[in-house]
């Protein structure tokens, strides 16, 4: 989405927290071995839902800011991040050419990867960025098809229950129930809240249901593997339930054949 694109390289200019790139300490730390990123905004992904990373061939999809890419690069990971944002990608490529990273950027739409070849990759990391596409399951059919037989994706998400409740009230520390699921930012708002996001510069926002979440990987092909919940911090609803989702899976080892 166009408007998402502007909106994103806005929040660049602007320092928004998950476009700020990684200092030179934290490259050199996993360069050590000492690393560490989220999926989601607190949990850190499990050690143990990586393959070994050196030398793997890694997509960040929807993942630039200078977060993710620089500190996989420095573990010793082939990446690759793909991202809507021009910005963002510079963010990248930023810390690249400051920390000697080989890392390469990539600008175009979550939803379609045919730049990459099939069985491009081994690991695809996906933050929670899938809220900014209506349609979720393109994003889950082109992570599956450009990862290698037995690779793995790591995706984050929010749980569409959060988007029930009206924003504003949720800003005054309020519960409110107001929107009916499939929320959208374009559809669920009234023409003066849409004005005032985007006055703001804020990107548009769509939830997902469950279904087109989890069940859409399924039916891509994955089989998850690994499932951890996630909190909004300063978000009232956090003191009820969890508002994100992670999830790791799994691309067969063997795709087919002839029983």
């Amino acid at each position: 989405m166009e408007y998402n694109r502007l909106a994103w390289d806005g929040l660049v200019q602007r320092g928004f927290k998950w476009t700020v790139p990684v200092t030179s300490e934290v490259v050199r730390a996993a360069q050590r071995g000492d690393w560490e990123i989220v999926l989601t905004p607190c949990r850190v992904v499990p050690r143990d839902w990586f393959p070994q990373l050196a030398g793997t061939r890694t997509l960040c999809l929807a993942g630039a800011g200078g977060q993710q890419a620089p500190i996989l690069a420095a573990a010793g990971a082939m990446v690759t991040v793909f991202d809507n944002s021009p910005r963002q990608l510079g963010q990248d490529r930023l810390v690249a050419e400051r920390e000697n990273l080989p890392i390469e950027a990539v600008l175009g739409d979550m939803r379609d990867l045919q730049i990459f070849a099939d069985e491009s990759f081994q690991l695809v990391v996906h933050p929670c960025s899938n809220c900014f596409v209506p349609d979720v399951r393109p994003v889950w059919r082109e992570a599956f098809r450009v990862l290698a037989p037995g690779g793995t994706l790591l995706a984050g998400f929010i749980n569409p229950a959060a988007f029930i409740f009206d924003d504003g009230a949720s800003e005054r520390g309020e519960l409110v129930v107001r929107h009916q699921l499939p929320y959208s930012d374009q559809f669920s708002l009234t023409e003066q809240e849409q004005k005032k996001l985007i006055e703001a510069g804020e990107p548009f926002i769509f939830s997902h249901s469950l279904e087109d979440l989890i069940a859409g990987q399924t039916g891509a092909g994955f089989v998850i593997t690994g499932l951890y919940e996630d909190t909004w911090p300063d978000k009232p609803l956090s003191k009820y339930m969890p508002a994100f989702i992670a999830t790791r899976a799994q691309k067969p080892s063997q795709m087919g054949g002839c029983s």
